[in-house]
């Protein structure tokens, strides 16, 4: 077992990117359909649902379209799995007694730690994302309201964003990639543009760690052998980390429509910008209602459930130390 505790960055990065690579690959679309479900504003919504939001999306863009900004996550989703997961290890570490054990408070605040670590590389990745994920539906709202669209809204004066979408009767997307977008905000604003939403970000993601990484350590004892066999089977720490993110997800989501709307730089007809993350809080409640805040709220729980789930399963079997030969671990002996 301590071999197996052992932090090693290499192994922590193979799982990283592994469960990742797997987990974004299978929930991207229900993620997309989060995103422009959180967007939309009361009285110009395009989408019912997320299976409404998803059957619209391929019509409109195509099956592909349900893809946009995947690659933005597929490439930056390894080092923010590895930081978050390894950061909690570390964490764990630091904080148990000489027999190993934790109190629950240490292992929130384990987690509150290992969700500051991970906004590093999650900020980025969400602002690129959400860029590219909201551009079909501002443009099915020019088609949808042509008469009172213009032009757009714009969080900034990028003249790389203003050229994202035709304000043409019938407007066509512009394709535009993630590091077009990036090269615009470092010309304009500087690294502090990739980092728009910063509060928001750890808003969400500390007490989502704090709430996730506990909930999952007892749930994974609860599928331990026995005593003397700490050893837990991988679907129990599949289902494990499944119904510790769910719940966690559920719990954040306000927050998590709050750096939504803040990381959104393109706004359709009638969308307010905000001015921080107050602000933001308070033209949603006086607009909109607090209902507004579990916008995509299910959407979240399932995206997040099987991500974490995948998560788990590849860190706790420990797919790279047997990759890089640290460990012997066989998945059948789980």
């Amino acid at each position: 077992m301590a071999q197996q505790q052992q932090i090693s960055l290499p192994a922590k990065l193979i799982n990283g990117g592994i469960a990742g690579l797997v987990g974004v690959t299978c929930v991207f679309p229900i993620d997309l359909a989060k995103t422009r479900l959180q967007n939309q504003r009361s009285g110009q919504q395009l989408y019912k649902n997320m299976m409404d939001c998803l059957i619209k999306t391929v019509k409109s863009e195509g099956y592909f379209g349900m893809y946009r900004g995947a690659a933005v996550n597929l490439t930056l989703v390894t080092p923010e799995k590895a930081i978050k997961l390894a950061a909690n290890d570390f964490f764990r570490q630091q904080l148990s007694n000489d027999v190993g054990k934790l109190t629950v408070f240490k292992e929130m605040l384990a987690g509150c730690c290992a969700g500051m670590c991970q906004v590093i590389v999650t900020t980025p990745m969400e602002m690129l994302k959400i860029q590219l994920q909201d551009a079909g539906r501002l443009v099915a709202q020019q088609r949808v309201m042509p008469s009172i669209v213009k032009t757009l809204k714009m969080g900034g004066t990028s003249a790389v964003l203003s050229r994202s979408y035709n304000t043409a009767p019938t407007p066509q997307v512009m394709r535009m990639s993630a590091i077009e977008i990036t090269k615009e905000l470092l010309r304009t604003k500087g690294v502090a543009g990739l980092y728009r939403g910063l509060g928001a970000t750890l808003m969400r993601d500390i007490p989502f760690s704090v709430v996730y990484f506990p909930l999952f350590a007892h749930l994974q004892q609860l599928g331990q052998h026995s005593s003397e066999d700490p050893s837990v089977p991988f679907y129990w720490s599949f289902m494990s980390g499944c119904l510790a993110g769910s719940i966690a997800a559920v719990a954040v989501s306000p927050c998590d429509v709050v750096k939504t709307r803040l990381q959104s730089l393109k706004k359709g007809p009638n969308e307010e910008s905000y001015n921080g993350v107050v602000d933001c809080i308070r033209k949603i409640v006086r607009k909109e209602g607090p209902r507004a805040f579990l916008k995509g709220a299910s959407c979240r729980a399932l995206v997040i459930a099987p991500l974490f789930g995948i998560a788990q399963v590849v860190y706790c079997v420990g797919v790279g130390e047997f990759l890089l030969g640290y460990t012997p671990y066989n998945i059948y002996s789980a």
